[in-house]
């Protein structure tokens, strides 16, 4: 088993910055092997994709939507996948959740972990 666990949402003013985090760690855990990926749900709308990471750090993916304004990152020596996140817009106002799995996808069932979620705010 995987276990994720986020932190860093909140509320944010638009055009302001959050940074989350999401720690990974588990008997089964194997970071070489594993991709992690970002998804978020709005109220009323689908979950949808928005950056995934080899671990490795060596291959990054993001949606259009969030393009030039987000950044994944990996951290090996702390078992944790950072999103920074920057200028931001109340569209962007989700729970963000954390996802890994065994391959780059932008399909949120391709990743067999989730952790719980956190709520990002932004206020117009």
């Amino acid at each position: 088993q995987v276990q994720l666990v986020e932190s860093g949402g909140g509320l944010v003013q638009a055009g302001g910055s959050l940074r989350l985090s999401c720690a990974a760690s588990g008997r089964t855990f194997n970071r070489y092997r594993m991709f992690m990926g970002w998804f978020r749900q709005a109220p009323g709308k689908e979950r949808e994709f928005v950056a995934a990471i080899r671990w490795t750090g060596d291959s990054t993916h993001y949606a259009d939507s969030v393009k030039g304004r987000f950044t994944i990152s990996s951290d090996n020596a702390k078992n944790s996948v950072w999103l920074q996140m920057s200028s931001l817009k109340p569209e962007d106002t989700a729970v963000y959740y954390c996802a890994a799995g065994n391959s780059i996808s932008y399909s949120g069932s391709d990743y067999p972990y989730w952790g719980q979620g956190t709520q990002v705010t932004v206020s117009s």
